[in-house]
């Protein structure tokens, strides 16, 4: 019974964990030894289902200010959904593209990793991020204000969740660490300002391309 609550908590327990208590719930990821579908499925996709609801709650209600003059759009809610969807799947793309990438740092350093142990690493260091994400709900709160908090939180834990995760040499886990810090500070930052553009309307084409798919959806 315990076990099968922490799964369902898990997407919000586990990012407070890693804050809190770095040590322990790396040594018991590492233990558990969880396979990539295994942390996609049961943890990643609700962890970035979760962190919608805030900012589709504000573009719904509130809408978000745009052009010259900050004149207010509020979304309709077809769009919000498409809008949402677009940037679940971008922040898929940033974790196993950072995967990658870390994983290549660390070939760099001489190290054999797997693409398993920096998928585990980037997704459980990038959930506080994640979490991050439902501050996004505050009216008019700039946009950066949860990727910069999120990204120092998340940068915290990845310290220690690298030389665990990962096992390199002890005399390149700082390297690694500090590699895989700014790669993914890089891509997530990226996603970020190009969320960011499209809400602030700098991508007029893309806006007419995501309310055409939501007039096609059923609500």
């Amino acid at each position: 019974m315990g076990n099968a609550l922490l799964l369902v908590l898990g997407p919000i327990v586990e990012p407070f964990l890693l804050v809190f208590a770095p040590t322990w719930t790396w040594e018991r990821e590492y233990r558990a030894q969880r396979g990539l579908g295994f942390i996609l499925a049961l943890y990643l996709i609700p962890l970035l289902v979760l962190s919608t609801v805030g900012e589709a709650h504000r573009l719904v209600y509130w809408g978000a200010l745009q052009g010259e003059f900050a004149h207010r759009k509020v979304f309709l809610p077809g769009e919000t959904v498409v809008f949402e969807a677009c940037k679940f799947l971008l922040s898929l793309v940033v974790v196993f593209a950072g995967a990658i990438m870390v994983k290549s740092v660390g070939d760099t350093f001489h190290g054999r990793h797997t693409y398993k142990q920096a998928f585990a690493t980037v997704a459980y260091a990038l959930s506080p991020l994640f979490l991050m994400r439902l501050i996004d709900g505050i009216k008019d709160l700039p946009p950066w204000v949860s990727w910069g908090i999120g990204i120092l939180v998340s940068i915290r834990v990845l310290y220690s969740g690298v030389p665990r995760m990962m096992q390199p040499d002890p005399a390149h886990a700082f390297g690694l660490f500090v590699m895989s810090a700014f790669l993914l500070s890089l891509t997530t930052g990226l996603g970020e300002l190009l969320t960011a553009c499209y809400l602030q309307g700098k991508f007029p084409k893309v806006e007419v391309l995501i309310s055409d798919l939501a007039r096609r959806l059923p609500f």
